[in-house]
């Protein structure tokens, strides 16, 4: 009777079945569909890890290629990749321009034979350098009646450009013998300066900063250069000049102009800081100023020039005079002759509008140190950094 009739349901689809047997294989038809898509999911997942560990794994050799890369394209840009320094570079060059016919050989020899006898005393060859220049512009200041109300001056500087052997990284070493330059000329910095009489050459100025470094100056920025300037093409920038100048005893302040005081991304407040650097102890009616001061050396990013003087316009717009290391001494020489109308100062004079990188730092000598005076800054360890 089919009332009475056992019913079996199945417990994974609620179907039911009369017959025990017929429900066991549509039972085991579900399990065995469950495994297989179960099998499948897990040979999915393992196919996804593997594909995502290959991926991972080419993108960490990808980023280590390419770190591997920056790496070493800092070390050339900050001339640390060990081919070599100034001499090496310098022959180089020259060699270079022996074989594009622009030098003789007797004029290769006849400067190689130069460069290594300055190389040997530790001099620089003044080849690229222009004296005169403020001197020069004194006069023209005189008789200028346009728009300047007044002009402070620096101590006569001498310009240096970089030469063959020192293009593309030697501004800082380019700005430190202008700035020594007009030291030599300061009775105040004599004692300092008795064994610097001379321009110190690119590597001889290398040494005396890691002199600079056994003393104790700046162990951070020296581990940066693994404590080894000489025979490199290394950059260097305001912690160097620091350190540099204070083991000669020469007392100087980093001042750190570390973002834009004005409008567009200017400095104004870096422009007011020159002024009255140039201005304290020089005040009165005289329009040109020809002050005791030292130049000042102004570092940003990627390149350092040597403030000289400061205008200040008859609308009262301040204009910075700098030196640029990249000036060459053709363009420099200009300044020499009297030009009346003086267009060659552009290559001079920089506006609040031109200085617009995002930092500055400005390296400021303001004296001498005793030994005692000395010793406390190598124990402080200090690199006397004022943020402005």
């Amino acid at each position: 009777n089919k009332e009475f009739e056992q019913l079996y349901e199945c417990p994974m689809c609620s179907l039911t079945c009369t017959n025990i047997q017929i429900l066991e294989e549509h039972v085991d038809l579900h399990l065995e569909e469950h495994s297989f898509s179960e099998g499948g999911n897990i040979r999915d997942l393992e196919l996804a890890q593997r594909l995502q560990t290959e991926e991972d794994k080419r993108q960490r050799s990808e980023e280590e290629k390419r770190e591997r890369e920056e790496f070493k394209k800092l070390q050339r840009q900050y001339g640390l990749d060990n081919s070599g320094g100034y001499k090496q570079q310098f022959l180089k060059n020259m060699e270079r321009e022996v074989d594009r016919g622009r030098m003789q050989p007797f004029e290769y020899h006849k400067r190689k034979a130069d460069m290594m006898e300055c190389l040997a005393f530790g001099i620089d060859d003044g080849k690229t350098k222009t004296s005169g220049v403020i001197e020069a512009l004194c006069k023209y200041y005189q008789n200028e009646n346009k728009d300047v109300r007044r002009v402070w001056l620096s101590t006569g500087v001498d310009h240096f450009h970089s030469s063959l052997g020192d293009r593309g990284w030697g501004c800082g070493y380019r700005n430190f013998q202008m700035l020594l330059s007009s030291l030599l000329q300061n009775s105040l910095y004599n004692d300092c300066l008795r064994d610097t009489t001379l321009i110190p050459s690119i590597p001889k100025i290398q040494s005396m900063i890691e002199d600079a470094w056994k003393e104790g100056f700046d162990p951070h920025g020296a581990s940066h250069f693994n404590n080894r300037l000489h025979g490199s093409k290394a950059w260097i920038g305001a912690c160097e000049i620091y350190s540099l100048l204070t083991n000669l005893r020469i007392k100087c302040q980093i001042i750190d102009f570390h973002k834009p005081t004005g409008p567009m991304g200017t400095h104004p407040r870096l422009f007011e800081w020159v002024l009255h650097y140039y201005s304290t102890d020089n005040e009165g009616a005289a329009k040109v100023v020809c002050t005791s001061k030292p130049p000042i050396y102004l570092q940003h990013q990627g390149h350092s020039r040597t403030v000289v003087g400061i205008e200040e316009k008859k609308n009262k717009t301040l204009c910075l005079l700098l030196f640029d290391p990249g000036c060459p001494s053709q363009e420099m020489q200009k300044l020499l002759k009297q030009n009346s109308d003086g267009t060659s100062l552009k290559l001079l004079r920089r506006f609040v509008g031109s200085l617009k990188e995002k930092q500055y730092q400005i390296v400021a000598v303001d004296g001498v140190l005793s030994s005692e005076e000395k010793a406390v800054s190598i124990e402080e360890n200090s690199l006397c950094l004022r943020k402005v």
